[in-house]
Parts: structure tokens; sequence; C-alpha cells
């Protein structure tokens, strides 16, 4: 005897049900949260220091971090940090220290997972194999190698092992971001309030040149041709302000030796302070992106600032962005428009 179609029907949206349940049931598991307690968090290594060394920070004399699209390395001279000895940049000793003492704290937590291929889950895939981890080196002054980790972040958890490890575990405490080589940076090479600053002068490379001021009684945005301009009408009162205050919003994204520049330099920008000090800032337009070099003059008796800047500043090249450049190379017919001038009679 045939079964009825419609039994039929029925049997088969069943059967696709079931099977649909199944599926999802099964991708649930194949995608279960690595963050969660996972069999293995109960290895005998959970709750043991990840370094064992008493004194790290006095110990370590080299850093490397090793990423899939960029190396880096810090070096220790004496009390002081610097990038890989190849640029010999200092970098911020309140980074490296919180590095040390993150470390020296560090311990292992919970044991995660032993499957390689779910490392690039919670950020551990080798780096030297395009992985999104973050691999970090440690060596002694005589090059010995004290540690090698693999280090990686999944919703603000941080996750480790060991180099040479197929086993991954959740971290217990912190440490500073390692994938950005230029985070290390000490970048506080000058800093000079807007309020601070009293006129600027303006030479964009063509011949031209144009002194900017403080309008008298002005806000802190106001500035006017000088006196040597007369005649000279403001674009706006923006167009002057943004070049006048454009050593004020100095920020580097990255630095080089300034004798490996390429190119002849674009411009120069002249900033006044109402104390007498004097940065000046050329521009340059390198192959590899834009860039200023900055020195600085104090007519006063200590001249303590100028020469505290050129020493952070003093033979280096400071790449920044576009729009940052921009502010030290504005054409001035982008500021002020200056009367025709007649031609001479033959």
């Amino acid at each position: 005897m045939s079964v009825p179609s419609f039994v039929r029907r029925a049997r088969i949206r069943r059967l696709i049900g079931l099977g649909a349940v199944i599926l999802v049931l099964l991708g649930l598991i194949g995608l279960q949260d690595l963050t969660s307690r996972a069999p293995i968090d109960s290895h005998p290594r959970s709750g043991s220091p990840v370094l064992s060394q008493e004194d790290l920070a006095s110990e370590v004399a080299r850093i490397e971090v090793r990423l899939a699209d960029d190396r880096y390395s810090l070096v220790r001279s004496g009390e002081s940090w610097h990038m890989d000895s190849a640029l010999g940049y200092p970098v911020r000793l309140d980074q490296v220290g919180a590095l040390l003492t993150g470390l020296s704290e560090l311990s292992w937590g919970e044991a995660k997972t032993a499957d390689p291929r779910k490392f690039d889950r919670i950020g551990l895939a080798d780096p030297d194999e395009g992985g999104n981890g973050a691999e970090l080196r440690l060596f002694d002054e005589s090059g010995n190698r004290i540690a090698g980790l693999i280090l990686g972040r999944r919703d603000r958890r941080l996750y480790l092992r060991n180099t040479a490890e197929n086993l991954a575990f959740q971290a217990e405490g912190d440490l500073p971001p390692l994938q950005a080589r230029h985070g290390w940076m000490d970048f506080e090479v000058i800093a000079i309030m807007p309020s601070a600053i009293e006129g600027a002068v303006l030479e964009p490379g063509n011949g031209e040149r144009l002194h900017l001021v403080r309008k008298a009684n002005g806000g802190p945005r106001d500035f006017i041709p000088g006196p040597a301009h007369p005649g000279e009408r403001l674009v706006s009162g923006l167009a002057a302000a943004t070049p006048a205050l454009a050593l004020s919003r100095f920020s580097p994204l990255d630095v080089k030796p300034a004798s490996e520049l390429e190119t002849e330099r674009v411009a120069r920008h002249v900033t006044l302070t109402k104390d007498g000090l004097e940065v000046v800032t050329d521009a340059f337009e390198e192959p590899d992106g834009y860039y200023l070099t900055v020195h600085a003059v104090e007519a006063d008796e200590g001249a303590r600032r100028a020469a505290d800047i050129n020493a952070r500043a003093e033979g280096w090249a400071f790449r920044v962005s576009r729009f940052d450049w921009a502010d030290f190379v504005v054409s001035i017919s982008d500021i002020v428009e200056r009367p025709l001038v007649d031609a001479p009679d033959d």
C-alpha cells in the first residue's frame, strides 16, 4: 500500500527541520568562544609566573618584536632606551617600564587550546607565517635569550604561548600594545600652546614671504599680516590662523635621521612666541612621506628651552601627515590678497 503524498511531505518537512537543528548545534559547537572555560584549563602551569626573573628590568638589555608586517627592537643604553641601533631614536621610558613591569607580573591563566588552527581566533597565529600574533623576544647584555613569547588579544583579553609551543593560555595581567612601532617613540619634542604664539613667518620656497602677527586685543586665532605688508587683505581669518598655529599641532608619525633626507627643502616656517622663542621648521616632500626638521633659537640669557628642543630634535626628520605638513607649506595666495603692482613704463 502506497504512502499518501501528504504523509510523505510531512515526513520530509520533519526530516528537514531535524537536519537544520543538527546543523545549528554542530555550528555552535564548532564556533564555541575560546574565551569560555575549556576542558584543559586545569593545566598545572596555570597560576604560575610567566617569567621567573626577579629583577627583569635590570636584566633585559634588548627587546625584539616580530610582527607579520614589521620588525623592531628596543635597545638599552645605560639608563635610556633607543629604537634599534640602525635608527637609534629615543623611545619612551614609561612605555618600556610598563612592558617590563607587566611581564614581571604576568602569570599563566587558563589553558585554552593546543590546536594551531584556532590560534588566529585569539591573536596567537605565528607572525613568521603571516599570522596575527606578536612575537616578543627578550635578551640580556650578553645576547642570551631570556624568553620568547607570542602574544595576542581578543575582546580586551590577553593571550600568550611560548614561541616553540602549541599550547595557548589566557594571561593574567596586562601589557602595553606591541603592534605599532611608532607608539614607542618619544615624540614629545616640543610643546607650544596656541596662546603663546605671537606670530609666524611663512616662506613657501618660491621667493615669497609673509609675516603674520597676532592682532592687538584679538582672540586666540586672530592673526593679520605684519607691518611690512601694508595693503594686503586676508582671504579669511582661518586661512591665517591655521599656518600661524601649525607648530602647536606638531604630532609626528615616525622619524628618520635628517642625513637620510633625499630631497631639497620645499618650504620654511618660523614660529615666534611672545617671550622670544623662535622655532624654524623646514619641510621636505620625500618619496616615503612628508617630513619636517625642527631647530629652535632663543635670544634670552639662559636659552634653556631652545637647547632642550634642539637636544631632542637636532639631527632628526619627523614624518607627519599630509594634512599637518600642508599647514607648514601653505601658499601665501591662500592667506592674503596682495595689491596689483603696475608694470613700469618702458
